[in-house]
């Protein structure tokens, strides 16, 4: 049977990731809302600012997906897997994991510091990618 690199391994925690995280902001608005009026698809003005905050958080998570999916995929066609590599992808999902929590927390500049390791980590793969292959 064949094994996932870490790269891909780590794609796939990302994507289950994407996958739940808008569970809390739903159910904050069926919360405030009610069942009937947060299924009618309303506007979502009647959610609490954290809620507002982690569907921030995940929208941030689907434009990101992108670039990181990218970066895996294409080290796998090359068959580039490095400590490097492995890495990055690790580093991008913690951080995308404690995005959502930094955004909700307001805590000056550990929004921006978490997206930025992730980023720079993702950048970095691309590179790390494209320098082996």
């Amino acid at each position: 049977m064949k094994t996932l690199s870490v790269e891909l391994r780590y794609l796939v925690y990302v994507a289950f990731l994407l996958a739940v995280i808008w569970i809390p902001y739903i159910m904050a608005h069926v919360m405030q809302v009610g069942p009937m009026k947060a299924f009618g698809y309303t506007d979502d003005d009647a959610m609490p600012p954290w809620a507002k905050q982690f569907k921030r958080a995940h929208y941030n998570l689907v434009e990101n997906v992108p670039l990181f999916a990218i970066a895996v995929l294409a080290g796998e066609f090359a068959n580039v897997h490095t400590a490097t590599t492995a890495a990055c992808a690790m580093i991008f999902f913690w951080a995308r994991v404690v995005h959502p929590f930094a955004m909700v927390a307001g805590i000056w500049g550990t929004r921006t510091l978490v997206f930025t390791v992730a980023w720079v980590a993702v950048v970095v793969q691309l590179f790390a990618v494209l320098q082996a292959a």
